[in-house]
């Protein structure tokens, strides 16, 4: 603060000799000896005061941080998966509920027999396999009718080869 070094207390010391006389030196260095104690004392008092209020920021700040922590944590804690699941295991041993009938029937049904291991069950399936097989037919004719319906007119392949072929003999006969 006031920086003294060396050379300037030596100045300080050479003054103070200069104006104060030898026989009331020691009272006035024991004077100035105190002063210099009493204000080293304020300094350290300071600094410590200072620290203290230092350190209660640095609190402060831990504490709100941990504060803020903590709420993270109940949060975190409010959604946990293993006691809930614990909870609900519990409530299920403990009490059971009436949840009421079932509508359903909980038997498996009974098992039919295959309907062609018999040949009357044989024949059927065939019949109705044939059956199955005529309509896709008949499907398959109606879909190649409408789309030649609706195709332009055009010589089909058979017509064009033969047309190609008339006209090579009366080529042949012109010449």
């Amino acid at each position: 603060m006031f920086d003294f070094d060396f050379g300037k207390l030596m100045v300080v010391a050479i003054v103070a000799l200069a104006v104060i006389p030898p026989k009331d030196l020691p009272r006035v260095m024991r004077t100035v000896g105190q002063a210099v104690g009493k204000m080293r004392r304020m300094a350290a008092e300071f600094q410590g005061q200072f620290m203290d209020a230092m350190r209660e920021a640095d609190l402060e700040n831990v504490r709100k941080e941990l504060d803020a922590l903590n709420a993270k944590a109940t949060a975190e804690m409010a959604i946990d998966p293993a006691a809930m699941i614990r909870d609900d295991v519990k409530k299920a041993v403990e009490a059971p509920v009436e949840i009421g009938t079932s509508t359903i029937a909980l038997n498996a049904p009974e098992a039919a027999p295959p309907p062609h291991e018999t040949a009357a069950g044989i024949e059927t399936d065939l019949d109705n396999v044939r059956r199955e097989l005529e309509a896709l037919n008949e499907k398959a004719k109606a879909d190649a009718a409408k789309a030649a319906a609706q195709a332009p007119s055009s010589p089909e392949p058979d017509e064009t080869a033969g047309s190609a072929e008339a006209s090579a003999p009366k080529q042949s006969a012109a010449e």
